[in-house]
C-alpha cells in the first residue's frame, strides 16, 4: 500500500515512516510542496496516486498562530482544502485520516472532564480555530466524496524528536543542560499548574494506523491517555529521571492569554472501534526524551 503522509518530515511524521506501508510526502521535481500551493498539490496527487492518506502537515504552534493568525489559517484550513480538492480531481478512492487537535475543545469546565467527542468545541486561539474549520471541511466533504475521511483529535503528544517550541521537550532540554553543567540549575517556565493529557507519540501513531483501517467515515476520535498531569508534576518526573534538582523561574513571555487550566480526555470511542490503548509508560517516555536531548546536544 502506498500512503501519502503530509508532513512526513515533521515530529509525528518521522514516526510514521514504515508504519503505513510505502510512505511518501508531497513532493515534486521542485522539492517539498507548500500546502498553500494548490496547483503543485494537485500535480503531485495526480503523480503519486496514493492508496491512503494521512494528513499531518500543519502550522502546529499556538504561539506562532497568535503571532500570525492569517498564515496559520492559510496553512491549516487552506492547505487541507487544497488537498481535498486534489484528491477528488485525481480520482482518489481510498481512505484519508485527518489529524486535527483536541485544542478545539477550548474552555472546558472541570465537571466536564474527561472530555469526550460529544463535548462542545470552543476554540481559544487561531491555531485551534483553523483546525476546527479544516475538520468541518473534512466532515462536509466525506458526505459526498468518493473517498472516506476519518478524523483524529489527538491531545498533547510528546516524545523524542519533538521541537523545543513545545513545553515538555523544552523543559527536558533545559534540564539536561542543567545536569550536564552547561547552565545553572534553574528552569524557565510558564504556568506550571495547568494540567494536560499527554500521550507518547509512538502510541499516537499506532492509533492512526488503526483509525485509518477501522475508523468510521466522518467520525471524530479522541486520542489521549485519559490521565491528567500538571506541568509541575511532569517537571518533577523529568528531574527525577535526570537525577537533578532545579529551581523554577516564571518567564512572563511563556504565559498565554485565556489558557485552559485543566484538560483530560477519554479515548473510549477509539478503544471501542479499534481496541487501542496507550502502552508506553509515561516515565519511559520522559526518559526517552531526556536521552534524546543528551545525545543531540552532546554530539
Amino acid at each position: 500500500m502506498k500512503t501519502l503522509v503530509t508532513g512526513l518530515t515533521g515530529f509525528v511524521g518521522s514516526w510514521c515512516v514504515g508504519r503505513f506501508g510505502q510512505t511518501c510526502d508531497l513532493v515534486d521535481d521542485q522539492g517539498w510542496i507548500d500546502m498553500r500551493d494548490a496547483s503543485r498539490v494537485t500535480g503531485a496527487l495526480h503523480a503519486i496516486r496514493p492508496d491512503a492518506v494521512v494528513h499531518l502537515a500543519a502550522q502546529s504552534s499556538v504561539a506562532a498562530s497568535l503571532q500570525n493568525p492569517q498564515e496559520t489559517h492559510e496553512i491549516n484550513f487552506g492547505g487541507t482544502r487544497n488537498l481535498l480538492n486534489a484528491l477528488a480531481s485525481s480520482g482518489f478512492r481510498g481512505r484519508m485520516l485527518y489529524v486535527g487537535s483536541a485544542d478545539v475543545y477550548g474552555h472546558t469546565r472541570p465537571g466536564d472532564l474527561p472530555v469526550t467527542e460529544q463535548c462542545a468545541v470552543q476554540p481559544l486561539n487561531p491555531y485551534s480555530l483553523s483546525k476546527l474549520q479544516a475538520e468541518s471541511l473534512c466532515i462536509e466533504t466525506c458526505r459526498d466524496a468518493a473517498f472516506e475521511i476519518v478524523i483524529a483529535r489527538p491531545f498533547n503528544h510528546i516524545g523524542p524528536r519533538q521541537g523545543v517550541q513545545f513545553a515538555i521537550s523544552d523543559f527536558a532540554r533545559q534540564i539536561v543542560a542543567c545536569r550536564d553543567g552547561r547552565r545553572p540549575a534553574r528552569l524557565a517556565v510558564g504556568n506550571v499548574d495547568i494540567t494536560r493529557d499527554f500521550t507518547d507519540v509512538r502510541d499516537i501513531v499506532h492509533s492512526y494506523e488503526l483509525l485509518l483501517e477501522a475508523g468510521h467515515n466522518g467520525e471524530v476520535y479522541n486520542v489521549c491517555s485519559g490521565v491528567e498531569r500538571s506541568m509541575r508534576e511532569v517537571i518533577g518526573i523529568l528531574c527525577a529521571v535526570s537525577g537533578v534538582e532545579v529551581a523554577l523561574d516564571i518567564d512572563e513571555r511563556r504565559l498565554r492569554p485565556a489558557e485552559q487550566q485543566r484538560m483530560c480526555g477519554s479515548y473510549a470511542r477509539l478503544a471501542s472501534v479499534t481496541g487501542w490503548a496507550p502502552s508506553i509508560p509515561f516515565e519511559q517516555t520522559l526518559r526517552d526524551i531526556v536521552d534524546y536531548w543528551h545525545a543531540k546536544d552532546s554530539s
